[in-house]
């Protein structure tokens, strides 16, 4: 039977090849196969007389260096792993996007090759995240997160990850890499108590803390049951799931976090958590939507 492969984004830029360095570890640790993506639209701009001459435009030869080198670059790293790459001559959000619909997860850097300095997140890998049918996993952070010397993948879990996409692939990251799964659900006390809202005796932040309590239990159930081996530290934290998170992130190798998609005026739409992550945490952040 044919694996899914790990799909990989390639442009050249510094990020897509540490991203590229990434995959090729996370493709030995789950034996799969890599698979390395250059797309451009590079047709558009072949010229009557360049295409006379060389029959292939100056993008499309740039292209196939840029993949070349990263294709070398990725069977160095894991002389195991089956690595193939293509040149795609479509838009690379478009080309990338169809692939992820046969990929066990979508791989690439924070930043791309055109971007403007000091942004955040590139324009493609938020484009990805917020529309890929398989988990989007956004490669950033230092060369410790990068190295995977902190042994620890962290999950942020929210109101809907019960047994979810998310905590499945959290547990089987964490099982191949033989390290620990820190799990963490965030909670508030509204500022305003309902009057018919029953809270029982004593400290009413307590009362929410143990909501949080429960709803870890419940998400982490059945995933823990199937994975005994997998150790885990499940806590809570008062305040923003998104602060917590980041803050946490400086001592995780993976973020997890599920994908809860909502239909808007501008399409597929990440929560506020997904965003937040995606541009501040400290380690690469996989996100996992509900279907995957």
């Amino acid at each position: 039977m044919m694996q899914s492969p790990l799909v990989v984004g390639v442009d050249g830029s510094e990020s897509s090849l540490r991203a590229t360095d990434w995959a090729a570890d996370e493709a030995t640790r789950h034996r799969l196969p890599l698979r390395l993506i250059y797309a451009t639209r590079w047709e558009l701009y072949e010229g009557a007389a360049l295409a006379a001459s060389l029959g292939r435009s100056d993008t499309r030869v740039l292209g196939e260096n840029i993949i070349g080198m990263a294709g070398e670059r990725a069977q160095l790293r894991a002389p195991d792993v089956k690595v193939t790459t293509d040149v795609l001559p479509e838009d690379t959000v478009k080309a990338l996007l169809r692939e992820s619909r046969r990929a066990t997860a979508l791989i690439t850097g924070s930043r791309g090759r055109g971007e403007i300095t000091g942004l955040l997140l590139g324009s493609v890998s938020l484009a990805l995240a917020a529309r890929a049918h398989c988990p989007v996993i956004v490669v950033r952070g230092d060369d410790a997160a990068l190295a995977g010397s902190h042994g620890r993948v962290l999950l942020g879990v929210g109101d809907a990850d019960v047994d979810s996409a998310a905590v499945r692939f959290a547990f089987r990251e964490a099982k191949a890499r033989g390290c620990t799964l820190s799990v963490v659900r965030a909670w508030r006390r509204p500022s305003h108590e309902s009057a018919d809202h029953f809270l029982p005796e004593g400290d009413p932040a307590r009362y929410y803390e143990v909501r949080a309590e429960t709803v870890l239990d419940e998400a982490l159930a059945a995933a823990a049951r199937d994975n005994p081996d997998v150790f885990i530290q499940a806590t809570t934290a008062e305040g923003s799931a998104r602060k917590a998170l980041v803050d946490l992130s400086a001592a995780a190798d993976l973020l997890v976090v599920g994908a809860r998609r909502r239909e808007g005026q501008f399409g597929l739409q990440l929560g506020r958590v997904g965003h937040t992550v995606l541009h501040h945490a400290a380690c690469p952040v996989a996100v996992v939507p509900k279907s995957a």
